[in-house]
């Protein structure tokens, strides 16, 4: 275990999407209401579970999920909205707003291109927040919703793989923790209907973000040098 992750308390910061956002509270005039800085989101069912099991530790969580962004709109944002805040663990799940949705004219942003802004977003990451220990999380998709109902899934499935493989390789390249979220889906919608885990194929459920949280957790015990109780 590093020396700064043993740290009496560990700042760890969420970012992405609206499936990270969650509605949560962003303007300055709503910073006093401390109950929805976090969102509707794994993010706080994270931030329940390990601030009520390890008190002790004083874990900081915070939430800078955006929703509607895409990795060029994250990678833009991190001067204001990361850097800041120094975290010791970024947490990222960023990518099906780059698939082909209306905000792209239907066509999804080429895996290279995702891959490039990506890794190039990291690179700063790593030069500005030395310490900073990152998770990975992999985009996803399920053939549930308006995905189905439109036929559009096997489109929106192909663009995720493709940032998938592409936020595997980063992974590996910066010593990041990764989350096979596509992956974990495939095998619960084999257990129930998709609508359980995500209601309109992109957007999980309650059920589908306690999933993620309680994979998160267990892909991320050892770094965060806690118990894998999931």
């Amino acid at each position: 275990m590093e020396k700064n992750l043993l740290k009496k308390q560990l700042k760890i910061v969420f970012t992405g999407d609206s499936i990270t956002d969650g509605n949560r509270y962003k303007k300055k005039d709503q910073q006093w209401d401390l109950n929805h800085q976090m969102g509707h989101t794994y993010a706080y069912i994270i931030n329940g579970l390990l601030g009520s099991r390890y008190p002790q530790r004083q874990f900081s969580f915070k939430s800078r999920g955006v929703s509607g962004n895409r990795i060029i709109d994250l990678y833009g944002r991190c001067e204001t909205d990361l850097f800041p805040l120094n975290p010791d663990v970024l947490s990222i799940l960023i990518g099906v707003n780059d698939g082909p949705g209306e905000q792209n004219y239907f066509q999804p942003v080429r895996k290279e291109k995702y891959e490039t802004l990506y890794g190039m977003m990291l690179e700063e990451v790593k030069t500005r927040l030395p310490q900073c220990r990152l998770v990975l999380m992999e985009p996803f998709v399920c053939n549930a919703g308006r995905l189905r109902e439109e036929g559009s899934y096997p489109v929106w499935r192909k663009a995720m793989e493709g940032y998938g493989e592409s936020v595997r390789k980063l992974s590996e390249e910066f010593g990041a923790v990764f989350i096979p979220l596509q992956r974990i889906f495939d095998e619960r919608c084999q257990e129930c209907a998709p609508e359980y885990w995500c209601w309109d194929g992109v957007h999980p459920t309650e059920n589908g973000h306690g999933l993620i949280a309680l994979e998160w957790i267990r892909y991320s015990a050892k770094l965060l040098d806690i118990e894998a109780f999931c």
